[in-house]
C-alpha cells in the first residue's frame, strides 16, 4: 500500500457544539462524503463522525491537495447545511489537525482509533453500533459502502472490524 498522501485528519465543529447530534446534519455530511468520494476527489479509508467532530483515514486524489479535500468537505457541508435550514452560521472551527501516515502499522493503529472512538467516548458499546462511521455494520454489506475504500486505487473494499 501507497502511504505517501494518506492522512489521518480531525475537524472540529465551532466551540466544540455537539453539531452532529442532529441525526439529518449527521446524515447530511455521510452523503456529503459520499458524493465527494464517488466524484473520485478522495479515497476515505475510514471515518467517524462525532457529536462535535470528525475524524478521517483519507488519500487525496493526485490532483488535489489535502486542504483542498478538507476546504470541499468542510465548505459543502457548510454550504449545503446553510440551504437546508435556510440561514447562514458557523460550523467548523477554522483549520485542521493532520498526520501523514508514515507506514502500515500507523495507518493501523489510526484505522483502529477512528473505530473505536464512539465506543471510548460512550456512545456505543460496540464499534459496529455507532451508524456514523466506517465500522458501522449497516454500511459494511449496503450499497452505501462509497466511502471505505483500499489505499491506491479506487475499488471498495470490505472492512475489518
Amino acid at each position: 500500500m501507497d502511504l505517501n498522501r494518506t492522512f489521518f485528519v480531525t475537524t472540529v465543529c465551532w466551540q466544540r457544539m455537539s453539531f452532529f447530534k442532529n441525526t439529518r446534519k449527521a446524515e447530511l455530511l455521510m452523503e456529503l462524503l459520499a458524493h465527494y468520494q464517488r466524484e473520485k476527489k478522495y479515497a476515505s479509508h475510514e471515518f467517524v463522525i462525532m457529536p462535535d467532530h470528525l475524524h478521517l483515514l483519507i488519500t487525496p486524489a493526485e490532483n488535489l491537495s489535502l486542504e483542498q479535500v478538507v476546504q470541499l468537505i468542510k465548505g459543502g457541508f457548510s454550504y449545503r447545511v446553510g440551504k437546508l435550514e435556510r440561514k447562514r452560521g458557523l460550523v467548523w472551527q477554522e483549520s485542521f489537525t493532520n498526520h501523514r501516515i508514515r507506514d502500515e502499522e500507523d495507518y493501523e493503529q489510526h484505522a483502529t482509533y477512528i473505530r473505536m472512538n464512539p465506543v471510548r467516548a460512550g456512545l456505543v458499546e460496540r464499534a459496529e453500533d455507532y451508524p456514523y462511521s466506517s465500522a458501522s455494520s449497516k454500511r459494511k454489506n449496503s450499497v452505501s459502502k462509497d466511502l471505505t475504500w483500499k489505499s491506491g486505487s479506487l475499488e471498495p473494499r470490505k472492512l475489518v472490524v
